[in-house]
């Protein structure tokens, strides 16, 4: 017999994939301890946990799984065979037509004249207080980018317009936005992506209570403190537009002590859903609905209510932490819909997650 995580580490799923599986009747133990709830696996469930793990990087829907380790463990070889076949004809049949709509879009996007950015003829020069500066990138940084396959998020949005200053960071998956005052600057609209390493390196001088220095030379950026000095080269790459993201559906509003919607998040149920975390991995969904009432719930089952949207637990507990208030408001509309995370007293400080669709 091998346990759960004996069984994790031969067969390449993980844990929590595991007891995705056991729930949904796909992979279920051998034996679970009646006193721990602890799973335990049988000597020839391992070659099923290793079938399992390849097709589903072959993304075989489980509805097919269930049919190919019904066939596997049975011998019946004409069924797995057929049950692959139609799999591989159906992404072939997929993937011709993802290439024929990309051709389409690589044709639009070369018929389309890129405007051109005129060039920066002069430093702009502007001041910040350091602590709304150090408030606004703590409010955004969880959110930035890891992806190097896409570089532009790799950073945080410098956003200058007349006396305001509005970073914004996004993974896709979340996106998160502040607003600090500045002085010195009323021209025109300037963007820059401050890669997030030097975000880094300019939150570290932002200790004290005196306005910084903040300049944009051509492509590269500085912030001077009477701590120190900071500067390194903007990434060059187009962010997207975010002010066209932040629309969200209407839905409906709840106002919540974070320090008690956190601890019932935290410790709350939870979902386990494939292939919702970074890199495809699976990830810990919690349900939300706001009731008629104002008051959020937090679902224990996706069939209760079909109303509750699923947003992955970390990125959540990472957004609240983030807010950094003791009172926050949360917008959440349909099951499809973006979920908003606003400061009651700063309109312009605010996250919002994506929703997880579930699997049926």
């Amino acid at each position: 017999m091998r346990s759960i995580g004996e069984m994790a580490r031969d067969s390449g799923l993980s844990v929590s994939a595991l007891r995705f599986y056991d729930r949904g009747g796909v992979l279920v133990p051998a034996w679970v301890d009646p006193v721990s709830g602890y799973r335990w696996y049988g000597p020839g469930q391992l070659d099923e946990a290793r079938l399992l793990a390849r097709l589903r990087r072959a993304a075989m829907p489980l509805a097919d799984i269930r049919l190919v380790l019904a066939g596997w463990s049975s011998a019946d070889t004409d069924l797995v065979r057929k049950l692959l076949e139609t799999h591989v004809r159906r992404l072939e049949a997929g993937l011709a037509d993802a290439r024929d709509e990309f051709s389409t879009l690589r044709a639009l996007l070369e018929s389309r004249e890129k405007p051109m950015t005129p060039p920066r003829t002069a430093v702009v020069r502007l001041s910040v207080a350091a602590p709304e500066l150090s408030g606004a990138l703590d409010a955004v940084r969880f959110a930035a980018g890891r992806d190097p396959e896409l570089p532009m998020l790799a950073g945080v949005l410098f956003d200058i317009e007349g006396e305001t200053l509005d970073v914004v960071a996004t993974d896709r998956y979340r996106m998160a936005v502040a607003r600090a005052a500045t002085s010195g600057h009323a021209d025109t609209r300037v963007q820059i992506i401050v890669p997030t390493p030097l975000v880094d390196a300019m939150r570290a001088l932002l200790g004290g209570e005196e306005p910084v220095r903040l300049a944009v030379d051509g492509d590269r950026v500085t912030l001077e403190s009477g701590d120190g000095q900071t500067a390194g080269p903007c990434l060059d790459h187009d962010f997207p537009d975010y002010r066209r993201l932040v629309r969200a559906p209407d839905g409906h509003r709840a106002l919540v002590d974070a320090g008690t919607f956190r601890e019932a998040v935290e410790t709350g149920p939870v979902v386990t859903s494939e292939a919702s975390g970074p890199g495809g991995t699976p990830a810990d969904l919690t349900l939300l609905k706001v009731t008629g009432d104002g008051t959020v719930t937090i679902g224990e089952d996706r069939w209760s209510d079909q109303n509750h949207v699923a947003v992955n637990r970390e990125y959540l507990l990472a957004a609240l932490a983030a807010a950094a208030r003791d009172q926050l408001a949360l917008e959440i509309g349909a099951p499809t819909a973006p979920i908003a995370i606003r400061r009651p007293d700063d309109e312009h400080t605010f996250s919002m997650l994506m929703p997880v669709r579930l699997e049926d």
